[in-house]
């Protein structure tokens, strides 16, 4: 798996770049190889002037570390001064989060029948439409994207506000 991945960053970086894709990854660097990291952080570099898209890769990537290392990082500006408990809101925790720089998802595609959010990206989740396929992930293809992305169309989407009830 390691060594797949470091091939397709050394090979595919620059197809990336020049599709103006900016590739993103998130997770728990530390956990790999030095060399690895060098790796991911150099095809970062070299297509961070992407701007068709954004491909984010979640490598050793958990929801729960996620929020742990925000909480982490906010209670450190707290004890030092460089930030105010009074600060501590919504915003303070998403501008801290592995994906700050990136939109909060609107729509999740579990395949092969799994109707968990199994640990990720649990807080960017928070509004995100959810559609659920017996389809195994090798055979998803541009006809099952399809399906969800119509299905997704017609959804009303309310981000936490319940519609008005009838008085009766």
């Amino acid at each position: 798996m390691l060594a797949l991945l470091s091939r397709y960053l050394r090979n595919e970086a620059a197809k990336l770049a020049s599709d103006g894709v900016r590739l993103r990854v998130i997770g728990r660097r530390d956990r790999f190889s030095p060399r690895l990291q060098r790796l991911i952080s150099k095809a970062e570099a070299e297509t961070e002037a992407g701007e068709r898209a954004t491909l984010t890769l979640a490598l050793d990537y958990g929801g729960r570390w996620d929020v742990a290392q925000v909480t982490q990082s906010i209670a450190r500006d707290v004890l030092t001064g460089a930030l105010q408990l009074d600060d501590v809101d919504e915003e303070a925790i998403a501008q801290r989060l592995a994906t700050a720089d990136l939109p909060d998802p609107d729509l999740c595609i579990r395949t092969a029948g799994e109707t968990r959010i199994s640990n990720f990206m649990l807080w960017q989740f928070a509004y995100a439409e959810f559609w659920f396929t017996e389809v195994l992930w090798p055979d998803f293809d541009e006809t099952v994207l399809d399906l969800a992305l119509a299905d997704f169309a017609v959804r009303e989407r309310r981000f936490g506000v319940r519609p008005l009830l009838r008085q009766y």
